[in-house]
């Protein structure tokens, strides 16, 4: 029964992508019902009714044994029904966003095979079926983003994101083979692990490891590729933005951590990665006009929370913060995507004002979901952060501070979003029809606003089902600290943004997104084009016309040469014998 939750969905994308191309609806059907079918066999799995299958071996040499089988342990089957459980709203909200796209079919078969990745990274029980999986999680990624393809923007868009990955996914290889060579086998074995203990090699294999989480979580400075990604349609958004791709490297993190503690220097950089890219990121987000911009910078400032929290030794406290976050992002993203499909794809903010009176239940359940990001105490993102701040105070102080002026910066961008679509006056005739959207659409945000609502309290049972509290003593200044950030986030935008009708203060370094593209513009394009240009003059000027043409020359002339003493003259070949056999004697008798 466990294996239906790879083959239903993968089941799906080979049916929809060979028979059902041209049948729409049987799309949409079929990659519900097989969304559905994974999100139920992974209930089975949490109320224990469904064991892991016996492992299958696929790879079986002298000192390299590789099995397709599921990890089903506490941290897999909250992961599991997380993915499976957003995976299925989102099909379900897809129904009425994509209703009118010509290439639903298509859609649907690639949201199914994005599943189906997902589950199996999730399931992994060694490092080798991971990356496997890891590349699929790559390729229905970029199928995803690039999805309306004869879109420039959506076709470099996908490009980035499958570029940026392959540099963090090499590395991630590279930790691999380094782990696989030190400790002789590829399975998550802690056991085996400690021959990495006191080796040189345990920094490096630890972040190397790392780089993967780099690469797919948006971690500085692989995350250029995460706010292009938009391009993109808003279920996609939401998918990979919530609980799915970039939260796969958090969970691997998470997965592996038993490589990553033998390593105090190695969790020392994860940590302050983390922190910088949380900081980084909500900067940027603060300075953002595309309302799904500044949800994709908010995203990477949550993620780099969770690096920061396995960064400091809790992975608990990473994954309370992985889920709670699935649900309010989840429910962020599908808002916007309401906004959007009534304003006809309008994303400025700076365009809209007003929304709320238009669309009341997407105002109220998008306002639970800003509510829950900015940390407002009572939803389910106080809780989950809390516990950050609470690890980081404990291991870090230095990150903790940066944490919680984070956190004033979260409450700060989602008060403006909040106030400058959805309140004040609408601000183009597009807002003035607008109305709420399909209930096909709205009854996923219910059901995530009413997560984002409940998920972090204790009848909740995240945190007791992840194996309890590894924060410490608690201390009394986090919860003020945090409290006080907030609150001052909040007045800083209602202050700001209130009334604003244009933007009241331009900061160029974080609209410009401290000019991190540029840079690579700069550095790693120019360097490419140099290289290029230069390769391609050796190519045909020395390769080409020396090498190639010039030896060809200089054979051709030897030949023409040799040519014209073969005249077939028998007086001439007598004389020239008659030359050599002198000069051979000549040779002899000087010696």
């Amino acid at each position: 029964m466990a294996w239906l939750l790879l083959f239903a969905p993968l089941s799906s994308a080979l049916l929809v992508w060979v028979a059902l191309r041209r049948h729409p609806q049987a799309s949409e059907a079929v990659s519900i019902l097989a969304s559905l079918i994974a999100f139920l066999t992974a209930i089975g799995i949490v109320l224990g009714r469904i064991e892991a299958p016996a492992p299958l071996a696929w790879i079986d040499l002298p000192g390299l044994r590789v099995e397709i089988g599921m990890t089903l342990d506490a941290l897999a089957r909250l992961m599991l029904l997380m993915v499976t459980g957003v995976a299925f709203l989102i099909h379900v909200y897809s129904l009425g966003y994509m209703a009118e796209d010509p290439g639903r079919a298509r859609f649907f078969g690639e949201l199914s095979l994005f599943l189906a990745s997902m589950i199996g990274i999730v399931v992994s029980t060694n490092f080798v079926m991971m990356y496997v999986f890891w590349e699929l999680v790559g390729v229905s990624s970029y199928l995803l983003i690039g999805f309306w393809f004869e879109k420039n923007p959506a076709a470099d868009a996908a490009r980035k994101a499958f570029l940026a990955n392959r540099v963090g996914d090499f590395g991630f290889l590279l930790g691999i083979l380094t782990f696989w060579s030190v400790c002789g086998t590829v399975a998550f074995d802690p056991e085996a692990a400690r021959a990495l203990a006191g080796n040189w090699l345990a920094p490096m294999t630890a972040l190397l490891l790392f780089c993967g989480c780099v690469g797919k979580s948006a971690q500085i400075p692989l995350h250029v590729w995460l706010p292009d990604a938009m391009e993109g349609p808003t279920p996609v958004s939401a998918l990979i933005h919530a609980a799915t791709m970039v939260a796969a490297g958090v969970y691997m993190l998470c997965r592996i951590f038993f490589v990553l503690e033998l390593s105090p220097e190695a969790l020392l950089v994860i940590a302050w990665t983390g922190g910088i890219t949380a900081l980084v990121a909500a900067l940027i987000a603060t300075q953002q006009d595309d309302i799904k911009r500044v949800l994709a910078y908010s995203t990477m400032s949550q993620l780099g929370y969770m690096v920061l929290a396995v960064g400091c030794a809790s992975t608990t406290a990473a994954m309370f913060h992985l889920t709670t976050h699935g649900f309010f992002k989840a429910l962020l993203f599908l808002g916007a995507g309401s906004v959007l499909h009534a304003l006809h794809h309008e994303q400025d903010i700076w365009r809209m004002g007003g929304v709320g009176r238009k669309m009341p239940l997407t105002f109220v359940t998008f306002g639970i979901g800003a509510a829950a990001l900015a940390g407002i105490p009572g939803l389910a993102g106080f809780f989950s952060k809390e516990e950050i701040l609470q690890v980081a105070a404990h291991r870090a102080p230095g990150l903790f501070w940066i944490a919680a002026f984070t956190a004033g910066l979260t409450a700060f961008y989602m008060t403006r979003i909040t106030l400058v679509a959805f309140l004040g006056q609408p601000r183009t005739e597009v807002v003035t029809h607008a109305k709420e959207s399909p209930f096909v659409m709205g009854l996923p945000l219910i059901v995530l606003a009413g997560l984002a609502v409940v998920a972090g309290y204790p009848f909740f049972g995240i945190m007791r089902y992840l194996g309890g509290q590894e924060a410490g003593e608690k201390s009394m200044l986090v919860p003020a600290v945090s409290l006080i950030a907030v609150i001052l986030g909040l007045a800083a935008g209602a202050i700001h943004y209130g009334r604003a009708i244009r933007e009241p203060m331009t900061i160029p370094l974080f609209r410009r997104k401290f000019y991190f593209d540029e840079i690579y513009d700069w550095t790693v394009l120019k360097l490419q084009e140099e290289s290029a240009r230069l390769l391609s003059w050796i190519d045909q000027w020395v390769i080409g016309f020396l090498l190639v043409r010039g030896g060809a020359f200089a054979v051709s002339l030897g030949g023409e040469m040799l040519r014209l003493v073969q005249a077939g003259n028998l007086r001439e070949y007598a004389f020239v014998f008659a030359l050599g056999a002198g000069g051979v004697l000549l040779w002899l008798f000087g010696r």
